[in-house]
């Protein structure tokens, strides 16, 4: 389910550690998209940006996002999840990532964030552990399971 939720200080994120997690709409994954995300990176290979040949040769039946472009979609996701107001936040960083199942060009992805920890760093900021699960509509498998921490400055 989607709740926007809007977190004033470093109290309100405390608040939704343990809680259920934040949900963020649906998400398509174009080729185009898939495409743009190629040419940014230099990573052109052929499951990727070749449709015709990914139908014949791969063993996902067609082209599949990279799995760095699933993961970098973690960030926006989140913003679009959980609006703080806030005077700056940063990414920080991952602890683990796990890319568990191929994103096919034209589905839907969508992810979910549970705060596992919030902890007080310098200059009145929060140190924040996510543990975000990315799902594909249609499927029971995650594609990608990551550890992803955020800094918030209040």
């Amino acid at each position: 389910m989607k709740r926007d939720v809007v977190a004033l200080d470093a109290e309100g994120l405390r608040a939704l550690v343990g809680g259920a997690p934040l949900v963020s709409d649906w998400l398509a994954i174009s080729q185009s998209r898939v495409n743009d995300f190629a040419q940014a990176t230099g990573d052109h290979q052929w499951i990727h940006v070749d449709p015709e040949r990914a139908r014949r040769e791969s063993p996902f039946g067609g082209p599949i996002a990279h799995g760095f472009l699933t993961l970098s979609l973690i960030p926006s996701l989140l913003q679009e999840t959980v609006r703080l107001q806030q005077r700056m936040g940063v990414n920080y960083g991952l602890n683990r990532v796990r890319f568990t199942s191929p994103v096919p060009v034209d589905s839907q992805v969508r992810a979910s964030f549970a705060v596992a920890s919030v902890t007080d760093v310098d200059d009145k900021g929060v140190q924040v552990v996510w543990n975000v699960t990315l799902e594909r509509q249609g499927s029971e498998r995650p594609v990608c399971v990551a550890e992803f921490i955020t800094r918030h400055y209040f």
